[in-house]
């Protein structure tokens, strides 16, 4: 129409311009002067391909003008009358339109009253038959009181009326069952469930017999009932029906529940409900499962999340709808275990292969996120924890074996350290000290050793550290002491554990001097003592303060200070492997020369002609061990440059190094077959003489800082034990011993004099093979007094005493 319109005003706006007349200015008469002109423009482009052209060819303007004009004026008054005509035939076609819609709504709506109108008519005939049967059986009951009341007339002169009354009853009876049978069609046909659900109760308390296993003595009676179950049954399916579509809201899904239970089917109703919730929860699931791919990490909380929402959710509404019934309390507890069984196989298949590092933060977050949802289920009766850890366990113990494993391959194979890891911040750590003392290979090895604790570490949930905290620090502790296995084989020595032969191919270091052999040591130690607690600590912390932790009352204090007093135990027992080996292998390249022939052997105690003259003039430890002492000087002095800052380390190297000597000389039977032999001639100087050494090797770990009960329980066994063999051959003890306060006084005064450089005779020097023991006594000379045996070597030798090893039994073998 708006079109039409804009036609027309344009052609009134030419028919205006023109003016009514013949020799108006028309638009047509505009677009002839247009043709015209072109047809000149024609006519002279013709005009430069004919050098004659014919004069007779051109039209005249005033006839063009008058033809043009009288075909277009009839023209437009043609168009106008046409689109006048379309107009009118547009705006009849609107009104007949608008008209009969309108038409059309009011059918609508009179239609709808009517629908009301039958429903209420409906309603008022079905309470008007009830109205009647109620009558009529009323009329019945006081025709059958009045026939008891009058039993003398007997049945020969019973009123015909009365019978012909009953029979018509009966009938009425059967035309109100039809009726109501047919009302039950209606409702079902018109899935007005709920109203065909009150029928039937209603019907039931009127009927009590229709609820029984039914009268067989009576055919129209099991009849009306198989008909009436056979309505319930469809209305039934319809309320199950319901339930089922996949798109049922959940008020629809409470009314045919509910429905349902007022039919006398409460457990199919509970299984529709958990059935229909279950459904729910796998479109969910399916929905979700094909991001898993993209947040692999946190996958497991937001699927926690979907399943027990809706188990949430399902165990309200059962309680709600079906009360606290026991049976219908169990089925919930079951269908919940199975859906959690499906959870943990969905976390299961869809998690990151487990070689990764971070599958153990997705296991670790779907530990914390269903154990806290779980947790928030117990307020509701559901108490879930256990199951979930049972099925959780196998999972998380798999992943962290797997991810354990490519840490143990990633930390013991030095040859691909990534550059990168070495120069971030975490590599500033108190590990870069032992750079410039050693390979750095090893510095490398022990930082990136670190880093992988971390990182295994940092994917750890407070959930998880809870309940399986010491699964991973076993396992910490476990590749720790493969570490240390690999630290022993870049020691100098033949290992005497069969179990590191495996190692082999990875020794990529080789410790060879003191400096490096201690700057191992004091890495190991070092991420012994403090790298490794820091990290546990730091994460384990977290845990106390998880407010998890507290909604579920869990104490893990209790348990968590028991998991770490068991892994530093662990830990040092690794540690101590690592400690004794390199106490070991240099306390036998001190004892034994490059022959094999061993510099501290039973020849020593043996005095010979003028011995005796000796010992009374200037008695001291035998030369082996004076040269022990400048060997641990010299040790103490590297140490205290190498270990800057680690007294503590100092001290346990220092103990163990002299608790190892004493143990190899009690030990060493050949060293006491000497003595037993009884072809070998003892005197009791000899025996003077090894109890010196044993009190002088107590006092050099007493005077150097390090006083260890070890050292001085092994050195009475010792003294005990040379004791008892020198009186098996007849020499007396009593009589050829001193007191004990005199060994004692004697080993000081040794220790004084060997530092100070007083004493009348040279120490010993010891090259790589030999120790050469002067016979002559050499006096008031400096060149006698090592650089060792000076004031600043002694501070040196005893810069570890910090009190707190009296009893340092947690640094020494168990059996100490």
């Amino acid at each position: 129409m708006e079109m039409i319109d804009r036609a027309l005003l344009v052609v009134e706006d030419t028919v205006c311009c023109n003016g009514g007349g013949d020799g108006g200015v028309l638009v047509k008469g505009c677009e002839a002067e247009a043709i015209m002109r072109s047809t000149e423009k024609e006519m002279e482009s013709s005009e430069e391909d004919d050098d004659f052209p014919s004069i007779e060819s051109i039209t005249p303007q005033s006839k063009i003008d008058s033809s043009y004009q009288s075909h277009t004026e009839k023209g437009i008054r043609k168009v106008c009358c046409e689109l006048l005509d379309l107009k009118d035939a547009v705006e009849n076609l609107c009104g007949n339109m608008q008209t009969k819609y309108l038409a059309f709504s009011r059918m609508s709506e009179e239609v709808v009253e009517m629908e009301h109108e039958l429903v209420e008519l409906r309603k008022h005939i079905s309470a008007q038959g009830i109205l009647v049967q109620d009558l009529m059986t009323g009329v019945c009951r006081e025709l059958e009181e009045w026939n008891s009341a009058n039993g003398n007339i007997g049945d020969c002169q019973q009123d015909p009326l009365v019978d012909e009354l009953q029979s018509s009853l009966l009938s009425d009876a059967d035309n109100r069952k039809a009726i109501f049978l047919e009302n039950i069609d209606v409702l079902l046909a018109e899935h007005k469930v709920e109203e065909a659900v009150e029928a039937l109760e209603a019907e039931e308390k009127n009927c009590p017999e229709l609820k029984g296993p039914g009268d067989t003595s009576s055919m129209e009676l099991s009849s009306y009932r198989s008909a009436f179950l056979k309505r319930k049954s469809m209305l039934e399916d319809q309320l199950i029906e319901i339930t089922e579509q996949p798109l049922v809201s959940i008020l629809e899904l409470k009314k045919a529940l509910s429905a349902l239970i007022k039919l006398g089917k409460g457990p199919l109703a509970h299984q529709l409900l958990l059935k229909s919730y279950g459904s729910r929860l796998q479109k969910s699931i399916e929905l979700f499962l094909p991001s898993c791919s993209v947040y692999p990490k946190t996958f497991p909380a937001t699927l926690s999340r979907l399943v027990f929402s809706i188990i949430s959710v399902t165990t309200k509404e059962s309680g709600l709808i079906f009360g606290d019934n026991p049976v219908y309390t169990n089925r919930v507890v079951q269908w919940v275990e199975w859906e959690i069984e499906y959870f943990v196989r969905l976390v299961k298949e869809n998690a990151p292969s487990s070689e990764k590092l971070f599958a153990l933060g997705t296991a670790s977050n779907c530990v914390q996120a269903s154990l806290t949802y779980s947790s928030m289920l117990e307020s509701q009766g559901l108490k879930l924890s256990k199951l979930l850890l049972v099925l959780l366990r196998p999972y998380i113990e798999e992943v962290l074996e797997l991810i354990f494993r490519w840490a143990r391959r990633a930390a013991l194979d030095v040859t691909e350290i990534d550059e990168s890891s070495l120069l971030s911040p975490r590599s500033m750590s108190p590990l870069s000290a032992f750079a410039t003392l050693s390979d750095s290979v090893l510095v490398d090895s022990g930082m990136k050793f670190m880093d992988i604790i971390e990182d295994i570490l940092a994917q750890l949930t407070p959930m998880a550290v809870l309940h399986f905290g010491a699964n991973v620090l076993t396992r910490i502790s476990q590749l720790f002491d493969k570490y240390m296995d690999m630290l022993i084989k870049s020691l100098p020595g033949p290992s005497d554990d069969d179990n590191l032969t495996e190692l082999k191919e990875v020794i990529h270091f080789r410790a060879e001097t003191d400096s490096e052999q201690l700057a191992l040591l004091g890495l190991a130690f070092t991420i012994l003592d403090e790298l490794l607690p820091l990290a546990v600590i730091k994460v384990w912390s977290l845990t106390n303060e998880s407010k998890e932790l507290e909604s579920e009352n869990i104490v893990p204090n209790a348990s968590i200070t028991a998991e770490l007093k068991e892994w530093k135990r662990s830990l040092q027992h690794s540690f101590d492997k690592l400690r004794d080996h390199f106490c070991r292998q240099y306390v036998l390249t001190f004892i034994y020369s490059r022959q094999g022939k061993t510099r501290l052997n039973a020849l020593i105690y043996l005095s010979g002609e003028g011995a005796d003259s000796y010992w009374d003039f200037d008695p001291l430890p035998s030369l082996p061990f004076q040269a022990l002492f400048s060997k641990l000087q010299q040790l103490a002095t590297v140490a205290g440059d190498v270990l800057l800052g680690k007294e503590k380390i100092q001290k346990i190297l220092l103990a163990r190094l002299t608790e190892t000597v004493v143990m190899w000389l009690s030990e060493e039977q050949e060293f006491w077959d000497v003595f037993e032999d009884e072809s070998v001639p003892l005197k009791p100087l000899g025996l003077q003489q090894l109890i010196l050494d044993m009190h002088f090797t107590v006092e050099i770990a007493r005077f150097a800082g390090y006083p260890s009960r070890h050292v001085h329980q092994i050195a009475s066994a010792i003294i005990a034990r040379a004791i008892r063999t020198f009186s098996a051959r007849g020499i007396d003890p009593q009589s050829a011993l001193p007191e004990d306060e005199w060994f004692v006084e004697t080993a000081r005064t040794a220790i004084n004099k060997l530092l100070l450089g007083t004493s009348g005779s040279d120490t010993s020097e010891i090259d790589e093979d030999h120790i050469i023991i002067h016979d002559e006594m050499v006096s008031d000379s400096d060149e006698t007094a090592s650089s060792l045996s000076s004031i600043e070597s002694f501070k040196s030798f005893a810069s570890a005493n910090m009190g707190e090893l009296d009893s340092p039994v947690y640094f020494t073998d168990p059996e100490g």
